[in-house]
């Protein structure tokens, strides 16, 4: 007897009914990039549709998109106070423990505020820790991390992400926030981050790129599968509650073997560089946006990832292509 599959391939309906990976409004998160200026919004040339927001136009813009169903935000601080040491990361008079705490006093339980933790836009040199003789040193970047990621919580922050790639701060996280009163403050870590090409247009919207060197000796190299994976659980180990993957299109055999190997979330993070590649060809008519973006989260969402971090987010809601 001949095997059929192609029976419930028939129509739309039947379709519908036995998809296997579906997406919902739920699992995505939307990032922001915040300015210490009044009342600005300045376009970010290499990312399209995507702005620098002070906090007061964060605010409206915030409330604009609670409205469409986006309630997970992402902050991340631009053109702060740059020193040597990263101290200005941990500041009470940050950009970012002050959109937190705005963002809380006006709409409270009903947006979710992740924050971004790692010092490259709060040091003159742009790497993500401290330097010594040229070479981030691990220990006293993961002090000051730690710092920094509870200036958040106290700001009011549901969640920290540290992105730094330092070993040991997630630990070191957990441990202050626990000792400080904050055991219900999450960490999403940026678990598996490899040093990638596809974080470019980043560079420019947040002003971190390295000024000397590159980032290669803390960030992950992209050829190793399994020291992704060791990576990863050494994080679950110190107290993450979520894990994340970093960028994502081109590392789905990461995400799967991630999901394959833990119980905790696994989140990723579509990334500028998956972003501006997809604007520039919509741009020039070689592509259609709505069905290569929702191509590639479903396929995101098929490789294991249950929460995604993408800069589309916004368009996705307002478009209702979700």
């Amino acid at each position: 007897m001949i095997q059929r599959p192609r029976r419930l391939r028939k129509n739309s309906i039947i379709r519908e009914m036995v998809a296997e990976t579906r997406l919902s409004k739920e699992m995505f998160i939307y990032p922001y990039f915040i300015v210490p200026e009044k009342n600005p919004i300045h376009k970010i040339d290499a990312m399209p549709g995507i702005n620098h927001f002070s906090v007061d136009e964060l605010l409206r813009d915030t409330e604009k998109g609670l409205k469409l169903g986006v309630n997970k935000i992402l902050l991340f601080g631009v053109g702060e106070e740059k020193t040597e040491d990263a101290s200005s990361s941990f500041s009470n008079n940050s950009v970012v423990v002050k959109a937190v705490k705005e963002l809380k006093k006006k709409f409270d339980e009903d947006i979710y505020v992740i924050t971004d933790v790692c010092v490259c836009a709060y040091t003159t040199h742009g790497h993500c820790g401290v330097l010594h003789d040229d070479y981030v040193h691990n220990d006293s970047s993961v002090e000051v991390l730690a710092k920094m990621a509870l200036a958040h919580a106290q700001a009011g922050a549901d969640m920290v992400a540290p992105s730094d790639m330092m070993d040991g701060r997630v630990g070191a996280m957990r441990n202050l926030l626990d000792a400080k009163g904050f055991e219900n403050t999450a960490i999403m870590s940026y678990a598996i981050k490899f040093s990638s090409s596809y974080y470019g247009p980043f560079r420019e919207a947040a002003d971190s790129a390295p000024q000397k060197g590159d980032r290669k000796s803390y960030q992950m190299d992209f050829r190793n599968g399994r020291e992704a994976l060791k990576e990863a659980l050494l994080d679950e180990q110190e107290g993450a509650d979520i894990l994340m993957v970093k960028p994502a299109l081109a590392y789905m055999d990461v995400i799967s073997n991630l999901r394959a190997n833990t119980l905790l979330p696994v989140a990723c993070y579509n990334v500028s560089g998956e972003y501006s590649m997809v604007k520039a060809a919509v741009k020039n008519g070689w592509i259609d946006e709505q069905k290569i973006v929702m191509e590639n989260f479903h396929a995101l969402s098929r490789a294991g990832a249950d929460i995604i971090i993408s800069y589309h987010t916004r368009d996705m809601f307002e478009k209702k292509w979700i």
